[in-house]
């Protein structure tokens, strides 16, 4: 923990937080401002990075945290290039995915987007529903058009057009797989507000994704990609253009004072003052530094819930094991009621992590409802885990190898009323003045999202 002897130091911005917001929020102030960018950066963490995270396991590096970004996402495509990350971006091995219905491993169907079904004939094929419930997703082709609130939940959006069946054994599991959250309680318009884009462009909403497809420019390269080495490369890069000196992991943040110039904050090693406070950290740790300076914002701030979820990746020795599906894995609807929400297989999915001895299986716990893994040991959670793996995948080798990474209060829930709260919060931050908010809580909580509001907050730094 850095220490100065209870003197003010100064800096132009104080960025609280060196997750990816924070450092990504630093990076574009540095490319902004060149040498006039005093940035300091934060975190009570011992390690920076936040939820990125990058161990080794049976001498490979696994991402215990997020394991892709959006490949097309152009501020975190810029930050990638201006890091010189370019040569290390790379594309999931081929082969598809599942998810895991009416006892089985059953292909997502081509075409399907956001859990849409965007073809009905691979939809049928797949299996995945039953032949009534791929003849209820075609009723949306002529159901009349149906009446919505100006802020519906994705379960709205959904069921009434496409049946139960569509809702549950696809939109569930890939929402739940991302967001890790209940559509009935999510906010299409700021979880998914495709999805209500296209429920607002026609009636039916088939017929809407059929019409995009067709017009849409074919995509060049994978949607999702990531880097080799494991994410951390990224975090480790960041880092080293900021500067390890201006990175002060381990310093716990116990005061947010407002000033005339700007900002003091206090620390066990001291205190620092700045222009500028950028709070890149998730929005109850937020609440709590902003509770004696603005409570109506930390009350706000504290409205926004957060899932809890964990993951345990295994090491199996590859001879030990039965042959994997093609692909690189699968999902699990709440409605089939398993201890595993998805599953992936590191070893098929990533080139880098190609091996012909050792076989990675990550599987992740934990979405809204679902809180079983909390009371587990870290023993327990991983024989929950094998006993799923058994009955889904034939899978009763031991693992030579094992990591549990638990992620309390881990991803934030666009909840119905969302970007209503936003609209608040920013309301109030501008009343405060030379206060930023960014992260995943608010506009994006994927690393594409967070790298687009971290820019927006450079510019806004920038231009005073």
């Amino acid at each position: 923990m850095a220490r100065w002897d209870n003197e003010v130091v100064s800096t132009s911005t104080l960025i609280i937080g060196a997750g990816f917001s924070g450092l990504a929020t630093a990076h574009f102030l540095m490319r902004r401002l060149g040498p006039e960018a005093h940035v300091t950066v934060l975190d009570s963490s011992p390690r920076v990075g936040g939820k990125i995270n990058t161990v080794r396991l049976a001498g490979l590096p696994v991402d215990t945290g997020p394991d892709a970004f959006l490949s097309r996402a152009a501020e975190l495509r810029e930050l990638i290039d201006e890091l010189g990350l370019n040569s290390d971006v790379i594309e999931p091995q081929p082969g598809g995915a599942y998810i895991w219905s009416r006892g089985k491993l059953r292909p997502i169907p081509d075409g399907a987007s956001f859990g849409l079904p965007g073809r009905l004939g691979p939809l049928l094929r797949s299996r995945l529903l039953s032949p009534a419930g791929v003849a209820r997703a075609g009723m949306d082709i002529v159901l009349p058009t149906s009446h919505r609130s100006q802020d519906p939940s994705v379960a709205d959006l959904v069921r009434p057009r496409f049946g139960s069946e569509v809702y549950d054994r696809l939109v569930e599991p890939l929402l739940g797989g991302v967001h890790a959250g209940d559509p009935a309680r999510l906010s299409a318009k700021s979880t998914v507000p495709e999805i209500k884009a296209m429920a607002e462009g026609h009636r039916s909403l088939y017929l809407t994704m059929r019409s995009r497809r067709a017009k849409a420019p074919k995509p060049a390269g994978a949607p999702l990609v990531s880097i080799a080495g494991g994410m951390g490369v990224l975090v480790d890069a960041l880092v080293k253009e900021i500067s390890p000196q201006a990175v002060l992991a381990g310093t716990e943040v116990s005061g947010v004072e407002r000033t005339g110039a700007g900002w003091c904050i206090s620390t066990a090693g001291g205190r620092i003052s700045a222009e500028e406070l950028v709070l890149a950290v998730p929005a109850y740790a937020a609440a709590d530094l902003l509770e004696p300076l603005a409570p109506e914002l930390s009350s706000e701030l504290r409205g926004i819930p957060y899932v809890d979820v964990a993951n345990a990746t295994l090491a199996f020795r590859a001879h030990d094991l039965p042959e994997l599906p093609p692909g690189t894995g699968f999902l699990v609807p709440p409605v089939e009621d398993r201890f595993i929400v998805g599953c992936t297989w590191l070893t098929n999915k990533w080139p880098h992590l190609v091996n012909d001895d050792v076989v990675l299986i990550k599987s992740m716990v934990g979405r809204a409802g679902d809180r079983r893994w909390l009371t587990m040991s870290d023993e327990q959670l991983i024989e929950a885990v094998r006993a799923d793996l058994s009955g889904m995948l034939g899978i009763d080798a031991q693992p030579f190898e094992t990591f549990v990474q638990r992620w309390p209060k881990a991803i934030p829930q666009y909840v119905i009323g969302h970007a209503d709260r936003l609209e608040t919060i920013d309301r109030q931050v501008a009343d405060i003045g030379r206060l930023h908010l960014t992260g995943a809580a608010y506009r994006g909580s994927g690393l594409a999202g967070c790298a687009t509001q971290a820019a927006a907050v450079a510019d806004r730094i920038t231009r005073g």
